[in-house]
């Protein structure tokens, strides 16, 4: 009895990348390209209309972020296995998809059958880094690696790099002011950062603020 393919949806915001992604995992038996769309939002909508086994998303596009995207489709479908296939190698944008839920991250770089082994992997429940995407998480010079944020660590980072004052912040959140004091004293650390206007530009670097209508 053939096994039922495994069903990819493809989120790239440059279709001819998405293309020739599509066309690369045509060309393996038991892979079933279902659709491929071009920005966060439209991911979401295609995501739960198609039940793919396993999304292939780019981190930076318009509109909503492919992180954005990634936490609000495993909200509603946690079995999905997302995979982040990106051009960024920082331990940044790498610990903060994985720390959205990303199962994967995979260089735009690798060779064609690292992607195939990728899904492969994710599709046993098990975890994929690329080896470009594992060097970069490893200590360079005999540094500690920095630190991953936590999911309410983002969201304090979001909130903060919308220029919301802590009492604000925990207002919106429904946490007390000093929960909030002791997260952004720990966010600055873990990121090396030591003002707010620091946190900002690191929230725009990464994604954090896509799709949220904040404009700077």
């Amino acid at each position: 009895m053939t096994a039922d393919p495994v069903r990819i949806l493809i989120v790239d915001d440059h279709p001819m990348v998405a293309e020739g992604i599509q066309a690369i995992l045509e060309s393996y038996e038991g892979l079933q390209v279902i659709g491929t769309v071009h920005d966060g939002r439209e991911a979401v909508g295609r995501a739960l209309a198609l039940c793919p086994d396993v999304i292939l998303m780019d981190l930076n596009m318009p509109g909503l972020s492919g992180l954005s995207a990634t936490e609000i489709i495993l909200e509603q479908m946690p079995e999905t296995r997302i995979l982040i296939l990106s051009m960024h190698d920082s331990p940044e944008y790498i610990s903060t998809a994985l720390n959205h839920g990303a199962m994967g991250y995979v260089l735009k770089d690798v060779p064609t059958e690292e992607i195939k082994q990728a899904i492969d992997a994710v599709m046993r429940g098990e975890p994929y880094l690329c080896t470009g995407a594992k060097g970069s998480l490893e200590p360079k010079d005999g540094n500690e690696l920095r630190e991953s944020l936590t999911g309410r660590e983002q969201s304090i980072l979001l909130q903060l790099a919308q220029g919301k004052s802590n009492k604000e912040v925990a207002i919106a959140l429904d946490i007390s002011v000093r929960t909030v004091e002791t997260h952004r004293k720990n966010i600055k650390r873990k990121l090396g950062i030591s003002s707010t206007a620091g946190l900002t530009r690191y929230a725009l670097e990464h994604g954090v603020l896509q799709g949220t209508g904040v404009a700077f």
